[in-house]
């Protein structure tokens, strides 16, 4: 998302990058009234949900790249928790109502400034139905999931440690980020 050219809350167009005072960081300020504009990660939140042994899956709709296959997540919005952002997306996308089971993934990727929280979940119930975004909603054997369609990498990367882990019978929370290529295992 580009920076704002106005001040949010005075309108002028005085806005230049400095450090304010007491910060690490170089913000947005606003010469005119001294309003102090933040610019911070997005968080997108989702769910893994298995049934049989097989994953959800939506096919995207829209760009960045329809047609190509991901976890049932999207951006939170203002006034959520982390856990009604996951829920409302997995019902909007895919037409499922979903019951969190445990939060699984804290998964940063700072290049982007984004962060993913993704929940283990369960389906409560299924409707047929999807949300405009999506071409299409599957279960997936681990050996069916199109890998190479997974879109995001941070997600591909979740999916994979989450159907190992299933594998060997372990849960943990899953943490990590594309820029060190290290991920952190709690059990």
């Amino acid at each position: 998302m580009p920076a704002p050219r106005f001040c949010p809350a005075c309108g002028s167009g005085g806005l230049s990058r400095q450090c304010p005072p007491g910060d690490t960081h170089e913000r947005l300020i606003c010469a005119g009234c001294g309003y102090i504009h933040y610019e911070n990660p997005k968080v997108i939140a989702g769910c893994i949900i298995e049934r049989d042994g097989k994953y959800l899956l939506c096919q995207r709709g829209i760009p960045p790249r329809p047609g190509t296959w991901t976890l049932p997540a999207g951006f939170m919005e203002n006034g959520e928790t982390t856990e009604q952002a996951a829920l409302r997306e997995v019902w909007e996308e895919t037409g499922v109502r979903a019951d969190i089971v445990s939060p699984y993934s804290i998964f940063s990727v700072p290049k982007i400034s984004e962060v993913y929280i993704i929940f283990r979940a369960s389906v409560i119930e299924e409707t047929g139905e999807h949300g405009p975004e999506t071409l299409q909603v599957k279960f997936f054997a681990p050996e069916d999931i199109p890998w190479e369609c997974i879109y995001y990498p941070a997600i591909r990367q979740i999916l994979e440690r989450y159907i190992e882990e299933r594998q060997a019978g372990v849960y943990g929370i899953y943490m990590g980020n594309d820029d060190t290529g290290k991920v952190h295992f709690i059990r």
